[in-house]
């Protein structure tokens, strides 16, 4: 009887978030914040991708000539392009042989902008999902959710929605971002692009769900979303500022230790090829995610509504 008056308690609570969640979603859509959004990220991406193809177009132009002045033959040309090719992709992916080997065949216009795009994503998430608690806390209107639903339900279900848009926002940046470079690189075959599509939209959304939870909590935290934004921003800075320090330690350093509580840290090996450097990865972010998500549900707990 206990455990059937548990599972039954479970259940209830999935539906509550059900629920919630498709409410959420559905006015999320409807609303022009989507589309500013939407636009927004794709302005940025559409401009990061125009200025990264055009300075490649303009060193690999003024490679050549310098090669035709020497005198090299195209053989020769065609090496040099690889070789720097090579070094650039070493550059992005820390001299790593078996991701170097795996991104072979992708464009290095699409490897920078995912890059840059990764960099800035933490403060889109930010903007999409502030006031997604705060919004409903400040003006007491939460109040009549949880008269109908339980707390965690009422989290959970707007976490899920704030994560399911930004899902569909990144998948439709990311075709776009892919269907240019097959069209800009013929030899950029239709396998290799919807291979690296559905790789690189997982790792986006594996390393965007932790901002989410971020942004949950920071949202609980405070009733006014403007305060939520600017905290979130606060926070968003300190954890940049943590990796870089870390980093700049070296392996030696006293302050070698702060890179690992930054989730940007775990980020560079959301594209390996091997499964066990891409789930460690992937732990890092659910771990930062758990314990975001728990410290929100605290929060709200402990709110009075």
């Amino acid at each position: 009887m206990r455990t059937s008056a548990r599972f039954a308690h479970i259940l209830d609570g999935l539906k509550e978030t059900l629920v919630i969640w498709n409410a959420e979603l559905r006015r999320a859509v409807r609303s022009g914040r989507a589309l500013v959004l939407l636009g927004l990220y794709s302005m940025f991406s559409a401009l990061v991708l125009l200025v990264v193809g055009w300075l490649a177009r303009e060193i690999r132009a003024e490679v050549g000539k310098q090669l035709a002045t020497a005198g090299a033959d195209a053989n020769a040309s065609a090496q040099v392009g690889e070789e720097m090719r090579k070094g650039m992709l070493g550059f992005l992916t820390s001299n790593d042989s078996a991701m170097i080997e795996a991104l072979a065949q992708v464009p290095l216009e699409v490897l920078v902008v995912f890059k840059i795009t990764l960099f800035f994503l933490p403060a889109y998430v930010a903007l999409m999902g502030f006031d997604q608690l705060s919004g409903e806390v400040g003006p007491r209107s939460m109040r009549y959710l949880t008269v109908r639903a339980r707390r965690s339900s009422v989290l959970l279900g707007k976490f899920l929605s704030q994560a399911t848009l930004l899902l569909g926002l990144v998948l439709i940046i990311d075709l776009a971002i892919f269907v240019y470079a097959r069209i800009a690189n013929p030899d950029f075959g239709f396998a290799d692009v919807v291979l690296n599509l559905i790789k690189f939209w997982l790792a986006a959304i594996v390393f965007s769900l932790a901002y989410v939870s971020l942004t949950t909590l920071c949202s609980s935290l405070f009733r006014s979303p403007a305060v939520s934004l600017v905290f979130n921003f606060i926070l968003l800075f300190i954890f940049w500022l943590m990796d870089t320090i870390g980093r700049a330690s070296g392996e030696t350093g006293s302050l070698r230790f702060l890179r690992y509580l930054s989730p940007s840290y775990y980020s560079g090996n959301l594209l390996h090829p091997k499964l066990a450097e891409f789930g460690a990865s992937g732990a890092a972010y659910a771990g930062f995610a758990t314990v975001f998500l728990l410290g929100a549900y605290a929060v709200l707990r402990a709110r009075d509504l």
